[in-house]
């Protein structure tokens, strides 16, 4: 029926592409199990057998694919278990996510940034966060709140491993992320955090910051940058040197990062957080398709002095 709307809908509204976005409630995070999400084929049995272990928006992201539009995932959940993974890369569909970045996480991406690259070890980041809309509502169950707990957290893990002389293998700071449903204060998202950073000569750093927004004001234009984004990447095909044929890019659609607390990208890639170099991929990957080069802070014919002298 999901495939039935989807091509009725292209139909009825004389349609090139359709892009589906699933910005519906967070769901439970998926165990994925061997023999029922897995691998594309026992996906497809799952749902026939309607097993538990096949979310709802898991269901609308297969018929998404098997109609060749491109699916992104707004909400943390784990939409994209292998098997569905696996049926995006065999159909050569386009699959995006997870999880709007807009108000704290984004801040977060930037400052930890900020504070790795300047040298400072954070050692604790806590994140308090109330709410009173839907979203709040359906958040203050456990399971749906592990989903987006995850999301959150996962922010930071790169900006870690980009420095190994400030956290040794296995090193990571204290992350603790809080969500809690007050219904007085409806769309109005109170958040606030605390970075706790390790500084010269065993001193102690704390940044704490508190953030009021209108959250579903922050996560609309979100939507309408993630369909621009999806909807330009279908019309994209390269050829390199040794290719005789143009590709398109991998279903994975890594180049939505900028726009997503916890980017997916393709198997053994690299994922990147930070979000000034998530926003630099999509400026620098214009410029190509303009045929320009890529833009790179250097500008070292600012910095030359061209004048030759005699010694």
């Amino acid at each position: 029926l999901i495939r039935q709307d989807i091509r009725e809908f292209k139909e009825n509204n004389d349609l090139d592409q359709v892009i589906v976005l699933w910005t519906a409630n967070t769901e439970r995070f998926s165990d994925v199990v061997a023999g029922v999400n897995d691998t594309a084929e026992n996906l497809m049995r799952s749902i026939k057998e309607n097993q538990a272990e096949v979310s709802p928006s898991t269901i609308f992201a297969v018929a998404s694919i098997l109609e060749n539009c491109p699916y992104i995932n707004g909400s943390p959940q784990n939409t994209f278990v292998p098997g569905c993974v696996d049926l995006a890369v065999q159909n050569n569909s386009f699959i995006a996510g997870d999880d709007f970045k807009s108000g704290q996480t984004k801040l977060k991406s930037v400052l930890m940034d900020f504070l790795v690259q300047a040298g400072l070890k954070p050692t604790s980041i806590v994140s308090y966060n109330h709410l009173g809309n839907n979203d709040g509502k359906n958040l203050s169950a456990p399971s749906q709140f592990r989903s987006k707990e995850i999301s959150k957290s996962n922010v930071v893990d790169d900006v870690v491993a980009s420095n190994e002389m400030i956290y040794g293998r296995g090193e990571h700071p204290d992350h603790v992320v809080v969500i809690k449903y007050v219904p007085a204060v409806g769309d109005s998202k109170r958040a606030m955090d605390e970075y706790s950073s390790d500084i010269f000569m065993g001193g102690k750093n704390t940044i704490v910051i508190h953030n009021t927004c209108e959250d579903s004001l922050l996560a609309s234009p979100l939507i309408i940058d993630l369909v621009l984004l999806a909807e330009l990447s279908t019309r994209l095909y390269y050829k390199t040197g040794g290719m005789t044929d143009y590709s398109r890019m991998h279903p994975v659609l890594s180049l939505l990062s900028y726009l997503l607390k916890a980017p997916m990208v393709p198997e053994n890639a690299q994922v990147v957080n930070a979000l000034f170099k998530q926003r630099a991929c999509i400026e620098n990957v214009l410029r190509a398709l303009l045929g320009l080069q890529p833009e790179n802070d250097m500008l070292m014919e600012q910095k030359l002095n061209p004048t030759i002298r005699k010694i």
